[in-house]
């Protein structure tokens, strides 16, 4: 009786006693830096790597939102665009915020910022009108393209490039700027984007000077730095002035595919 009494009395008791929580996993989303080719890659043309269409109306590009970017109107591939979101979020815990400054340039965005540099109405670094200063072709393209690419032949044409922060290297040889760097050098490939143009060195002995400020979506660029390998030719690289020198200056083979090699897996 006296037990029959018991069960009645307790048993109620632990049916509402609250359950041992559960240990639970936070889901994030991590964009890993692939070894073998992206799943599901689009397929890519000339015309796409060249900059031949509008990126505001390309269903593959989507508008960068401030304050993720400085100014409106800057688009990027969606997937592109996801994966900086994803890294941005990470780095903001960190103390370091990102923003984008420049992301894709059509064809005739860069031949805009080519040509003003090519007849002197946009100077070149430190205060210097190329058309004066170089009025050899082969020199001036050359001095051009320390740190701007010909159109036909730029990253930024792709989707997947992105230049954050600043454009100016001793903006991140110190403070911010520097913090900013290392802490994308430790984690950014952490959400797929990788240094193209890193320091000059044996491992990258050519094309376009060191830019800190520019990273790149590695599962889909490193598709169209394939596809460039194998499809583009200096003859292509044409319509706009100066592009004589293309072929002379074998602007594809050093400053198309004369990028870090941490960027490009063959």
């Amino acid at each position: 009786m006296y037990l029959r009494l018991f069960l009645y009395l307790i048993i109620p008791l632990l049916s509402c006693a609250p359950a041992s929580p559960k240990s639970e996993t936070p889901k994030t989303t991590i964009h890993t830096h692939p070894t073998t080719p992206y799943p599901n890659t689009p397929t890519f043309d000339r015309a796409y790597i060249t900059g031949q269409f509008d990126p505001a109306t390309h269903p593959d590009f989507v508008a960068i939102e401030i304050p993720y970017g400085n100014r409106t109107g800057m688009y990027l591939r969606k997937d592109t665009y996801r994966a900086f979101l994803d890294m941005r979020a990470a780095a903001a815990k960190a103390g370091i915020q990102l923003q984008i400054i420049s992301a894709t340039r059509n064809f005739q965005a860069q031949k805009a910022i080519w040509e003003a540099k090519w007849n002197g109405s946009r100077l070149i670094e430190n205060g210097k009108n190329a058309a004066k200063t170089y009025p050899d072709p082969v020199n001036r393209a050359l001095k051009i393209l320390e740190y701007s690419a010909m159109p036909g032949a730029s990253r930024h044409h792709w989707g997947t490039d992105i230049d954050l922060n600043n454009l100016s290297p001793a903006y991140f040889q110190s403070g911010q700027g520097q913090r900013l760097f290392n802490w994308l050098r430790a984690h950014a490939h952490e959400y797929g984007f990788c240094q193209p143009y890193s320091s000059k060195d044996s491992r990258r002995p050519q094309g376009y000077n060191e830019e800190h400020w520019h990273w790149s979506y590695f599962p889909i660029a490193n598709e169209l730095t394939r596809y460039a390998a194998e499809n583009l030719k200096d003859q292509q690289i044409i319509g706009f002035a100066g592009s004589e020198t293309a072929a002379q200056i074998q602007v594809v083979k050093k400053y198309v595919l004369g990028i870090n090699p941490d960027c490009f897996t063959h």
